[in-house]
């Protein structure tokens, strides 16, 4: 018996023995003296079985095709990225100012070309450490280390970790990185750092001022270049650290946080005259000191530079990060490491998976 209309929208053809017939016919239109039908956007989605072939056939937009050939239903793994090295620290003075360290590089698509990546490859990835500070008068600070991006069929994103932020008694200017540390002040100018792919990941470092050494550059961040310390007479103020840049990749809309942030100069500190530390960048870098204080460290998870100081410690630099935002039909597996920490988030508003990767180094997959 043929089935012409059901009212009900419900049709219940289960059973145990059998199997379900469709339409058939040989595999020649309607408008050449055959069986099949002219596909059209009247019977889109109708299906048939080809007798010509002895295969199931799908009317679609480009026409009748078989089923086999009418490809994965699948998600396609669509994958934005975020990835930000460690920011260096900023160095300790000792009675002269040192710098602020440079942020992190910064890497993203977001608002860019997404990464369109495979289920059957294996992908790399390594969070970069904040570089460390010694508390030693006069001690340089360390640069960030690397985060890094790579695999099959991807071109590999490496962020350079931020520069270290300069120090009197060893090297007057800032360390290249990422973003470029601070100079530090001194009889000598320590000039700011360079970054190593200016514009790309972040930027310059700030110079310090040399008369009588009263204030120190603030680093490099990656929406701008650190402030330049600048003064005389009995006024002196420390360079603030260059802006972040905020990425949405987080958060369903709107604007999301600040990353990689560079960190404020230290600046001297004499009884009766004006010295001003610097700030900084974009709340997230650490914020630079003065007399013995201990400067600020860079915000954890955002690459952001510490800050410089004057005979206090110098502030560490924040730890990297690297984020992934995908199709929530998939799932992330941790296949080799050492050192992981993540954590997944799923955004309701857009069915996408946000994987943050803090902390570690080794493989991953899609599934």
């Amino acid at each position: 018996m043929a089935l012409t209309k059901v009212s009900t929208g419900v049709v219940d053809m289960s059973g145990n023995t059998g199997g379900l017939v469709i339409a058939k016919g040989n595999g020649t239109d309607v408008s050449s003296g055959g069986e099949r039908p002219t596909c059209n956007a009247t019977i889109l989605g109708s299906i048939r079985e080809n007798t010509t072939e002895n295969k199931v056939e799908v009317c679609t937009s480009t026409g009748w095709q078989f089923l086999e050939e009418v490809g994965s239903t699948k998600v396609p793994l669509i994958v934005d990225y975020l990835v930000v090295a460690g920011g260096g620290a900023g160095s300790t003075g000792n009675g002269y100012m040192s710098g602020g360290g440079g942020a992190g590089g910064l890497l993203t698509n977001v608002e860019g070309s997404s990464l369109v990546l495979d289920t059957s490859n294996t992908y790399n990835i390594t969070v970069g450490a904040g570089g460390d500070v010694l508390s030693s008068l006069g001690s340089i600070g360390a640069n960030g280390s690397n985060s890094i991006l790579s695999g099959t069929g991807i071109t590999t994103l490496t962020a350079i970790g931020g520069g270290r932020g300069g120090a009197v008694t060893s090297s007057f200017d800032g360390a290249t990185g990422g973003s470029g540390g601070g100079g530090a002040s001194a009889t000598t100018v320590g000039f700011g750092g360079a970054a190593v792919q200016s514009g790309a990941q972040g930027n310059n470092g700030g110079n310090g001022i040399s008369t009588a050494g009263r204030a120190a550059g603030g680093g490099g961040g990656a929406g701008s270049a650190g402030i330049n310390a600048s003064g005389s007479g009995t006024n002196w103020v420390a360079g603030n650290g260059g802006n972040g840049l905020t990425n949405s990749i987080t958060v369903a809309s709107g604007t999301g946080p600040y990353y990689a942030g560079g960190g404020g100069g230290g600046a001297y500190f004499y009884s009766g005259w004006s010295f001003t530390p610097g700030t900084g960048g974009s709340g997230v870098g650490g914020n630079g000191s003065q007399s013995s204080n201990a400067a600020g460290n860079g915000a954890t998870n955002t690459g952001s530079g510490g800050g410089g100081s004057d005979r206090g410690a110098g502030g560490s630099g924040g730890s990297g990060v690297v984020i992934l935002r995908y199709p929530s039909s998939y799932a992330i597996t941790f296949q080799t490491g050492v050192g992981f920490i993540s954590s997944t988030a799923t955004l309701s508003a857009t069915s996408e998976k946000v994987t943050t990767i803090t902390a570690g180094s080794g493989t991953i997959t899609f599934a």
